[in-house]
């Protein structure tokens, strides 16, 4: 890193902006507090002052009414203070003193200067004449001056102690956040499988969500991977296909025919045609999680499926079907319909039994087929995009794969579940009872009736 670049980091850092702050409102603090301090300790040497001058003008007014000579009074008073007294002649203890103004009052005592020093002045009428007596207030000057001093060197130096403090501490505080940035950093999207660890206090809390999004994550794009993977291969499949038939049409026309080759061609044109229709339907309901609001009768349509299934030559029971109104798309739930009665059709022996019931504010769409049924740890996954088991590998089995996961999808954008488990006992074609056949079941919100 650069120095600019890393002086520029360091002042934009969270470190020094924490710093920054609690030094500034510390700084303001003291900086206040001092100002008022100093102003309250003037007030109250001041106040001081004034109630000992008060005591002394008493005293000594006391003293000249009972005195019959005031001038031995005012001779024995020291030059600490400044004595006046305007009678039938001027007294005074001091020649500073004859400078002193006569004007002022017991109740309002008044600061003064006489040869360059501040006083106190109080006045009171006896009976020689008015005594006007002056305190200094040095001693108080001196004092106020001596505390602004020391505010003035320990105020910074408090405040330059609290932004080492500051610093060290908030310094330690956010160590954990440092390192579980540099555990972050190293995480790269070849390697999403690593975890961060941070301790088990707040920042053990934002450790343990990121850990669950880098798991989401990582699943997302091993998902992603396999998807892009299954898709290329089951593209690449028809045009494999197509392309080998026109090879050897072209090499050898005496082995084919026109007819058979457009055959070809348009049957896995066809097929091809059918995936990137349901990855184009897969991609809109991975973008969009939210169905259109139209009333759906869900009957309607698993009757329709029926009558494919019928002509395809599959037997077919409705008799369990009944009505259901459900809110999303015609288009999208007919799509779920079509998909399992299709993939119950290339598994039945010879029956699919349909169902559906509403059930308080739930409609119940059930599709069975008698055929061997699916494998208990299966039944989850036959719901992930391409996944075929076993038996349905054979492409004259139909599907690639993704029929079940549109209808997972789908059910999902419409507010439902959909799972699967194992119907009743069947009959094969030669007349011995086989096993239990696959049962989809779907839930679905049922449509608010207005």
């Amino acid at each position: 890193m650069a120095p600019a670049a890393g002086r520029r980091h360091l002042i934009r850092s969270l470190r020094a902006r924490v710093t920054a702050g609690a030094t500034a409102i510390v700084a303001l603090i003291l900086v206040l507090g001092a100002v008022v301090a100093v102003s309250i300790l003037g007030r109250v040497l001041t106040d001081s002052v004034a109630d000992s001058l008060e005591q002394d003008v008493d005293s000594l007014s006391s003293q000249v009414d009972a005195s019959p000579s005031a001038d031995s009074i005012i001779d024995t008073i020291d030059d600490d203070n400044l004595v006046r007294l305007d009678g039938a002649s001027t007294l005074v203890n001091h020649r500073d003193a004859a400078t002193l103004p006569t004007d002022g009052t017991e109740d309002d005592p008044r600061s003064v200067t006489v040869d360059e020093e501040t006083y106190l002045v109080m006045s009171e009428e006896t009976d020689a004449g008015l005594l006007t007596v002056a305190r200094p207030t040095e001693v108080v000057d001196e004092t106020v001056a001596s505390a602004r001093g020391l505010l003035t060197v320990g105020v910074p130096l408090v405040v330059l102690l609290v932004a080492v403090v500051v610093w060290i501490v908030v310094g330690r505080a956010l160590a954990p956040v440092e390192t579980l940035r540099r555990q972050v950093d190293t995480i790269t999207a070849d390697d999403l499988s690593r975890r961060v660890d941070a301790g088990d206090d707040e920042l053990g809390a934002l450790a343990a969500t990121m850990n669950r999004m880098l798991a989401r994550l990582d699943h997302a794009q091993t998902v992603q991977r396999r998807f892009v993977s299954d898709a290329s291969h089951e593209l690449r499949s028809p045009l494999a296909t197509m392309r080998q038939h026109a090879e050897v049409a072209a090499a050898h026309p005496e082995t084919t025919t026109v007819p058979e080759l457009a055959g070809v061609v348009r049957e896995e044109g066809e097929r091809m045609q059918d995936l990137v229709e349901d990855l184009l339907l897969l991609a809109r309901l991975d973008e969009n999680h939210r169905a259109p609001t139209e009333t759906v009768d869900l009957d309607d349509l698993v009757l329709v499926g029926a009558g494919r299934l019928r002509r395809a030559g599959t037997g077919v029971d409705t008799s369990g079907v009944g009505a259901g109104r459900v809110t999303g798309s015609a288009r999208q739930l007919g799509r779920v319909v079509r998909n399992l009665v299709a993939n119950a059709g290339r598994h039945a022996q010879s029956r699919v039994t349909l169902g559906l019931s509403t059930t308080g504010d739930r409609v119940v769409l059930t599709v069975a087929d008698d055929g061997s049924g699916v494998p208990p740890e299966d039944r989850e996954r036959i719901f992930d995009r391409f996944t075929r088991l076993d038996e349905g590998r054979a492409r004259d089995a139909g599907g690639s794969g993704l029929g079940l996961a549109i209808v997972r999808e789908v059910v999902e954008v419409h507010g439902g579940t959909v799972t699967v488990g194992e119907s009743g006992a069947g009959t094969t074609a030669a007349g011995t009872t086989a096993a239990g056949g696959a049962v989809f079941t779907v839930v679905l919100p049922a449509a608010v009736e207005s």
